[in-house]
């Protein structure tokens, strides 16, 4: 949620932002609207319970003849000041539905427009080639007895699959080396639950236009979540911080879930595309003065990953249209794909500015001053869909793969991944 004062002391930079975000400008002339009575409604509450308060007083202090009309004025004055009371709470429940329509404010450097207006910041390595016709990373998790899609469809439908051998090592590994490099960079690791009420997968901002491919259990009224973020976002709701030593970071590992609603027909072979997945996700609690500084370090950590496997890849600083109700700022980090001849999204980190924290009420207390909302930052270091590029990249002429050096001690030192006979 955006800051209200920040609305009412600047509503051209908010619509500015959802025009850039290619999103409707009416609907903040409505939240001014819809905060102005808000306010009016509180005020003339507190007028009558000042009111009230006073007659109370009066009540106290009359004559014996006289108790008898003032008591039944203070009925009268209690009535209306339970009106008025109910229409604040009507009046800041409208204000915060039409404040919630209205998406982060971006950036000043975000570029305009939908998916396909990125910005290529840089990119690293050389698209590799090969001298043989390369295989795409089904064929090659076939080969290896490493990617099982027709039992995993069997189980449990299309999109899902097993992971074996050596493909369920692999993945430990890179999720392991993930895990150990956010440690030594000051991350708490953490398992957190992947089922989370409504109030916390709202508070991050998921159960907006992406609700769709949210999945919910309807009996229990809970959702299971997509991405590790929504529990660590959670976990500090309703707090206050203590950030005098710097930033909190935690890294989460956890099985993420998505229903991938309206993406028929799109990545339907092997697990580009799937509905359950691993992911260790980064997150970061901070002061907003230090977020795009945070921001710039969770990219170097998850281009040091992608480099040390030996990956080619690309950073791209994601439209306005593309970043998601929550972020302010998006860098996606695209790895090359082979077989498809063009980047892939593995990665992806956003600032999400003070936007959750103020869903969540999450909060610090600077030096000698009130409380004020704290910045949070996300970012993936590992996920499943890594292997597809993994597998691409480093095949060979016979379908094995090379594992890359820094994996290695992953695996008992197995340098290459072999066919199965």
């Amino acid at each position: 949620m955006i800051d209200p004062v920040l609305l009412r002391e600047n509503p051209e930079l908010v619509k500015q932002s959802q025009t850039k975000r290619g999103e409707p400008v009416e609907v903040v002339d409505e939240a001014l609207a819809a905060d102005a009575a808000r306010r009016a409604a509180i005020t003339t509450f507190e007028q009558l319970r000042a009111e009230q308060n006073a007659h109370g007083k009066k009540v106290a202090a009359a004559p014996k003849d006289e108790k008898a009309a003032l008591v039944a004025q203070a009925k009268d004055l209690s009535e209306r000041v339970k009106q008025a009371q109910l229409a604040v709470a009507e009046a800041e429940q409208h204000a915060h539905e039409v404040l919630s329509r209205i998406e982060n404010i971006v950036i000043d450097e975000v570029p305009a427009g939908g998916e396909e207006n990125f910005v290529t910041l840089r990119t690293h390595g050389e698209v590799p080639t090969f001298d043989f016709a390369p295989r795409d990373h089904l064929e090659l998790g076939e080969l290896l007895d490493a990617i099982d899609m027709d039992r995993g469809t069997k189980v449990s439908g299309s999109r899902f699959y097993f992971l074996k051998g050596v493909g369920a090592r692999l993945e430990y590994a890179l999720m392991s080396l993930a895990l150990n490099r956010a440690i030594e960079a000051g991350f708490t690791p953490m398992i957190p639950p992947t089922l989370v009420r409504p109030e916390v997968m709202a508070g991050t901002g998921f159960l907006g236009q992406h609700s769709d491919e949210v999945y919910r259990l309807e009996k229990q009224d809970l959702y299971l979540v997509g991405t590790s973020e929504v529990p660590l976002a959670g976990y500090h709701m309703g707090e206050i911080l203590d950030l005098a030593g710097g930033p909190m970071r935690y890294a989460g590992w956890s099985t993420c879930y998505r229903s991938e609603a309206g993406s028929y027909g799109k990545d339907t072979r092997g697990i580009i595309r799937v509905h359950q997945f691993n992911k260790l996700e980064m997150f970061v609690y901070t002061t907003p003065d230090d977020a795009e500084a945070e921001h710039l370090r969770l990219v170097g950590m998850q281009e040091r990953m992608l480099q040390d496997l030996g990956l080619t890849y690309r950073v791209i600083d994601v439209a306005a249209g593309d970043l998601g109700s929550s972020a302010a700022r998006k860098y996606d980090i695209e790895a090359w794909v082979p077989t498809q001849g063009t980047y892939r999204e593995l990665t992806s980190t956003s600032n999400c500015t003070t936007f959750q924290a103020r869903r969540l009420d999450v909060r610090y207390r600077p030096d000698g001053k009130k409380t004020q909302h704290v910045a949070t930052l996300n970012g993936t270091l590992a996920t499943t869909r890594w292997l597809v590029a993994l597998l691409e990249t480093h095949q060979r002429a016979d379908g094995s793969v090379t594992v890359p050096e820094v994996l290695r001690p992953y695996l008992g030192g197995l340098a290459v991944l072999e066919p199965v006979a």
